[in-house]
């Protein structure tokens, strides 16, 4: 079964219950899948483990402070939907479950997929008001001054992805 992110995307909507221009919504999963895809080039990450992860990282968040229990409930919410809106292999599969269980609180990872989603997420601190540190990313593409400039710019001016209308056919204005 062929990865269809926009399939995904409505089931992921269906039950999302903040607003989907909010500071966790859909610019946000667009901006990560931006940003994973550009790491996962220099990085060698698996691009469909993080596709999903961008989709999915945040999408069980009961609020847009503070909630510890979020990414352990978008890894889990992932379970449900493999083998209906995407297939993975186990091993894949495990990591897509750690790289969202993990995102907020774990710092890295000897896995390069997993730190490249985790880069990619917080390479986009900048629509909240942080600028990513360096020191806190995982891997090297990240801390590039270039990836950082261009991450943090998109972050902060609140980027919103053209493909989110043209492909995914959301109005997010």
């Amino acid at each position: 079964m062929a990865l269809d992110l926009s399939a995904l995307l409505r089931a992921v909507l269906a039950q999302y219950t903040l607003p989907w221009n909010g500071d966790h919504g859909v610019a946000h999963w667009a901006r990560v899948l931006e940003n994973g895809a550009r790491l996962a080039e220099l990085t060698g990450a698996k691009l469909p483990v993080m596709q999903l992860f961008a989709l999915l990282h945040d999408s069980q968040r009961l609020n847009e402070c503070t909630d510890p229990g979020h990414g352990r409930r978008a890894a889990d919410f992932a379970r449900t939907l493999r083998g209906d809106l995407f297939e993975l292999p186990d091993a894949d599969f495990e990591l897509l479950y750690r790289a969202c269980a993990g995102h907020t609180h774990e710092r890295t990872h000897s896995d390069i997929t997993i730190q490249t989603c985790w880069d990619a997420d917080r390479l986009d601190l900048g629509r909240v008001g942080i600028t990513p540190e360096p020191d806190r990313l995982c891997t090297q593409p990240a801390k590039t001054p270039e990836i950082l400039k261009w991450a943090d710019a998109r972050a902060c001016f609140r980027v919103v992805p053209e493909f989110i209308e043209s492909s995914w056919g959301i109005d997010l204005t």
